[in-house]
């Protein structure tokens, strides 16, 4: 397996392109299913869940090829060939689940495997379930599938989800564009991600209100075209760079970010000492002090400090002057990174979903391993502050979620390689 080596030194200058929405464009590319008509992403990531999901669509019959260096994704569903989703492309990615809505939308059927993706928590499937039994599917499980069939067509509901769930809320709203009359969805995830979605489902003739709020109304329509939609930038990719100048001094120009992606974290950053200067063309970073103040976070579902960040601004903390108390109350197995950034010397104590971090003045590079995606994008931050060298192992998880990595550290002065095992 290939490893990444960081060499800690000095500060970082330059500009940082970010990419678009890994999850937003593993919620868009489904959509095609929706629709006889072509759909064409552009602004896509180049990344390995990409191309999982690329690979599912095709497995059902439909065409998906990656242009323009993989940058544009154009898809067409005009002639499905299968509705079940295998265990062995399933496995692969969470975000799989995605299909099952609108098949049973468009074809009245499916068979969907259990999703895999990081071992982070159970994140199970019920809330799906749910909501899509309610619009009119039937559902069972047997043998590790999801059977699900609706022979009498989808009909409109009124929902309420337990949790703000941004799967559930992704599978629910793109079932019942096609349902008969008209679906309420209330305690909807409002992520940008789902904004994006539902933008796009619009572009592509849906009726939806309410996006962006804990309350979506879709008044189900008869067909959906194709339409071409430019998927939102990554503001989990965003936050993660954001937090590189942070760690390791300097300023940096995240180009095509904006705070509205990112309030509750950028508050943070704020109460840290990290200035975030909004531009023309992004988000210009910088460090005010020697070294950043301590700060309490608690992840939360959007508007909040995302779950997806906790990892990489931990490893911040880590050199901060003072303690730090971080609260997880998204994944219940979210702190894996915190016994590999204690190898590098950080000072870390996990109680079930809090870990209190009290800042050393400088980590020691060490080889450490990745548990998963987050994870390693961390130790790979920690390594920009730490003396001397850090091994990151097992970065296959990396690539699921980050393109180009080390090109764009290198970008902009750190020392960083990828070794080919």
């Amino acid at each position: 397996m290939d490893s990444i080596v960081v060499t800690g030194g000095g500060p970082l200058a330059g500009e940082i392109p970010i990419a678009g929405a890994k999850n937003a464009c593993l919620a868009l590319m489904p959509a095609t299913l929706l629709s006889e008509e072509p759909l064409t992403l552009t602004n896509t990531p180049r990344l390995s869940d990409i191309k999982t999901m690329t690979t599912l669509l095709q497995s059902l019959g439909a065409e998906a090829s990656a242009l323009q260096d993989g940058q544009v994704i154009a898809m067409s569903s005009h002639d499905l060939s299968s509705t079940r989703a295998d265990y062995d492309i399933v496995r692969k990615m969470r975000a799989s689940n995605l299909v099952l809505g609108p098949l049973i939308a468009r074809c009245g059927h499916a068979e969907v495997s259990l999703p895999g993706g990081c071992a982070i928590g159970a994140r199970p499937m019920d809330l799906h379930i749910h909501g899509l039994e309610l619009l009119g599917a039937e559902i069972d499980l047997r043998d590790g599938y999801l059977h699900a069939k609706a022979p009498n067509g989808l009909k409109g509901a009124e929902i309420e989800l337990a949790f703000a769930s941004v799967g559930a809320t992704e599978n629910i709203v793109m079932a019942a564009t096609l349902a008969k009359g008209t679906t309420v969805l209330t305690n909807a995830a409002r992520e940008p991600e789902i904004v994006d979605l539902v933008t796009c489902l619009k572009q592509m003739g849906a009726q939806i209100e309410g996006e962006g709020t804990h309350r979506i109304e879709i008044q189900g329509v008869d067909r959906l075209h194709g339409a071409t939609h430019q998927v939102v930038a990554d503001r989990i990719e965003l936050g993660t760079y954001m937090l590189a100048p942070a760690i390791a001094g300097g300023e940096v120009e995240c180009l095509g970010g904006t705070i509205d992606l990112l309030s509750a974290f950028v508050e943070r950053l704020d109460a840290a000492g990290i200035a975030v200067e909004e531009t023309a063309r992004g988000l210009k970073v910088a460090r005010k002090a020697d070294r950043v103040r301590a700060v309490d976070v608690t992840t939360e579902p959007f508007p909040g400090f995302p779950t997806d960040l906790q990892a990489q601004i931990m490893a911040m903390l880590c050199t901060a002057e003072g303690t730090s108390e971080l609260n997880e109350t998204i994944f219940e197995n979210r702190f894996m990174h915190a016994p590999e950034l204690t190898r590098m010397g950080a000072q870390i104590e996990v109680h079930g979903g809090t870990a209190r971090v009290t800042g050393v003045e400088r980590l020691k590079g060490a080889p450490v391993m990745a548990t998963d995606l987050r994870a390693s994008v961390s130790l790979i931050l920690a390594g920009l502050a730490a003396e001397g060298e850090t091994v990151v192992n097992r970065v296959y998880h990396l690539d699921r979620g980050y393109e180009h990595v080390v090109r764009k550290l290198s970008g902009v002065g750190a020392q960083i390689e990828r070794v080919k095992a």
